[in-house]
């Protein structure tokens, strides 16, 4: 594997029951196709009939990731995670916008385990070490269609270049594109139990192989 995958004391002390799936593949990234969409609204349909808005943050992998956050000091109400945001959206019947092969199917992944996770462009990381911390007063970080946003007190995924991930959103400086073919995926899990970091390996890696023809595909378990 390319990167090599490092904690803070500090992240350690906030987030202890962390774990992270880490892949690394070769990919064909492409517009959004019809079959990836057609899962995407199934699997949203699934959601809106079971689920509702008020017990969103209690699904235990989205609570988990919440006391991670105040826990760090940030206010999960203001700066909601990935997954409870794309859940609230499903819920409240706004439906799912789409992008292109790569960012659908880290949304549908998303959605099915609970957890967010940042798929990057391999390339555009700098370094060979991706860090994780606690983001700090001031830091510069331009989320994804988003502008400045202030990471102050958010798990936060950083290059030697600064950050590039949070639950939150990723970065534009690393955020894939239809040119893209390299990726690194870190799925960020604050609870575990269900699914385990294997079952949502396997699946992540079958969803990759039959949306973005991934190939050379790596995958390894990390914990703090």
């Amino acid at each position: 594997m390319d990167k090599h995958i490092e904690f803070e004391d500090v992240f350690r002390e906030k987030a202890p029951g962390y774990t992270m799936v880490y892949v690394e593949a070769d990919v064909v990234n492409g517009e959004s196709s019809p079959e990836l969409i057609r899962e995407l609204e199934t699997t949203a349909a699934d959601i809106a009939s079971r689920v509702q808005l008020q017990e969103i943050n209690k699904i235990p992998a989205i609570a988990a990731t919440r006391q991670a956050y105040k826990r760090m000091g940030k206010d999960p109400n203001r700066y909601r995670p990935s997954q409870e945001q794309l859940m609230r959206r499903i819920v409240r019947g706004l439906g799912l916008y789409y992008v292109d092969n790569l960012v659908d199917t880290g949304n549908l992944m998303s959605v099915m385990c609970g957890s967010s996770l940042g798929v990057f462009d391999r390339d555009k990381i700098a370094g060979d070490i991706l860090r994780l911390g606690v983001g700090k007063e001031n830091e510069p970080y331009e989320g994804i269609g988003r502008g400045p946003l202030n990471i102050e007190g958010l798990p936060v995924i950083r290059d030697s270049k600064g950050g590039i991930g949070t639950p939150t959103s990723d970065n534009e400086r690393t955020k894939v594109s239809l040119s893209t073919t390299r990726i690194s995926i870190c799925l960020n899990m604050y609870d575990v139990s269900s699914p385990t970091p294997e079952e949502a390996a396997d699946t992540l890696r079958n969803l990759l192989i039959k949306y973005c023809n991934a190939s050379n595909i790596e995958i390894r378990i990390v914990t703090p």
